[in-house]
């Protein structure tokens, strides 16, 4: 499995961000990822890696995960992460937080309903109820069926808003009000379905972007999600760089 470490500046210890990719047939690769190196300069460790279900692998890697999703891709991410952290003593192990969009939302979702282990989390435009999804999301019916199987009972074992009860993570949930791809529902359910169980949340709603938000929004809504996130890793993951007093 490949990933990658993009380190900040100092010394360390430097509080870790998983960052998940969206897809999941998609991949993270050599090219300049403005997100990773936002973070960095914050004062953050960004980790990303290829899990399986990834692109670049050829299809039998990527198709594993179909109707299995949350299970051999929820461990290569830990695995991953735990690899980092044997092997670059520079990084805090006891201030990790996970993130990521659409997949990455799904897949930082599910990782909080499995393991506590981190300090906070960022689920932003996530397929985070796959029941939902089949008929809303305008991609088709057929998309969240041919990853999570059509049988009721399976579909619920891979799904993140089954699992809310269980996450105790602080998390800030980002969309965009015009998201056809994970219409918005998924994200305001998934909020209170926080909110209903105690859990430290926030809920960031973006007028007139969609799914392409953090690719292809505009310059002003790009630049405040930027603000956003690092004002919620300021307060659970504060740096120097990105002290909680800035917030």
């Amino acid at each position: 499995m490949h990933g990658w470490v993009i380190l900040p500046e100092g010394a360390g210890p430097h509080p870790v961000l998983l960052n998940i990719h969206g897809g999941p047939f998609a991949q993270f690769d050599c090219a300049y990822f403005d997100e990773a190196q936002a973070y960095a300069a914050a004062g953050y460790a960004v980790v990303q890696c290829n899990p399986r279900g990834s692109a670049g692998y050829g299809q039998e890697h990527g198709r594993i995960i179909k109707e299995s999703m949350g299970t051999r891709d929820l461990d290569d991410v830990l695995a991953f992460l735990d690899g980092v952290l044997q092997f670059h003593p520079e990084l805090d192990r006891r201030r990790l937080g996970v993130m990521g969009g659409s997949y990455g939302g799904y897949l930082s979702a599910w990782t909080t309903a499995n393991d506590h282990r981190f300090t906070a989390a960022i689920v932003e435009r996530g397929f985070l109820d796959p029941l939902s999804f089949v008929g809303s999301a305008d991609i088709g019916w057929f998309f969240g069926a041919g990853y999570t199987g059509t049988d009721p009972e399976k579909v619920l074992a891979q799904s993140p808003m089954a699992r809310v009860r269980d996450v105790r993570t602080p998390t800030l949930v980002i969309h965009s009000e015009e998201d056809l791809r994970c219409p918005v529902e998924q994200a305001q359910r998934y909020y209170t379905g926080l909110k209903q169980n105690g859990v430290s949340a926030e809920l960031l709603l973006f007028p007139g972007e969609n799914h392409e938000l953090s690719r292809a929004g505009t310059p002003w809504h790009r630049r405040q999600r930027f603000e956003h996130i690092l004002r919620w890793w300021g307060q659970w993951l504060p740096t120097p760089a990105n002290p909680e007093a800035a917030a």
